[in-house]
């Protein structure tokens, strides 16, 4: 059974209130997208594997110091703008994300180190699986047979 397309999002921030400019603009493009069916079809194809590519790419991020949820966030939006699901986890996944930042917070120091301890492991293990390490001794001359990744 096919998904329901999802309610606007000018129709559900703001009810009774007709969008206008930019934001009425997109809505009657994408409704005009909407009313044809293939085209509707390769659109939710397209906004599907961007978003999909933008969470892997997201998820790879996580362990390393930047944007890594971020991204995770941005791909799940992408997905939600067509999916009902994809608006269900991200909902989801932003109160779990709130809830174990607040614990982390709340932990004392001592356990909040360990954190950071346990996601430098993750990052360094992740370099070292993908060659990342070894490539970065070659260039200070460094040629220790250890930092050589196990997979590549």
């Amino acid at each position: 059974m096919p998904e329901q397309p999802r309610a606007e999002a000018s129709e559900t921030a703001m009810p009774g209130r007709k969008p206008d400019g930019l934001v009425a603009a997109i809505v009657d493009k994408r409704n005009g997208i909407r009313e044809k069916k293939r085209i509707n079809l390769i659109y939710r194809c397209v906004v599907g594997a961007v978003g999909a590519i933008v969470l892997v790419c997201g998820f790879a991020l996580i362990p390393y110091p930047g944007p890594g949820w971020l991204i995770v966030f941005t791909g799940l939006g992408i997905l939600a703008s067509e999916f009902e699901w994809a608006h269900r986890l991200l909902t989801f996944a932003r109160g779990t994300y709130d809830k174990w930042m607040d614990w982390v917070k709340e932990q004392h120091w001592g356990i909040q180190a360990l954190l950071t301890v346990l996601t430098f492991a993750v990052v360094i293990t992740t370099l070292w699986v993908v060659g990342a390490l070894a490539l970065a001794a070659d260039w200070v001359g460094i040629d220790w047979l250890w930092l050589a990744s196990p997979v590549f």
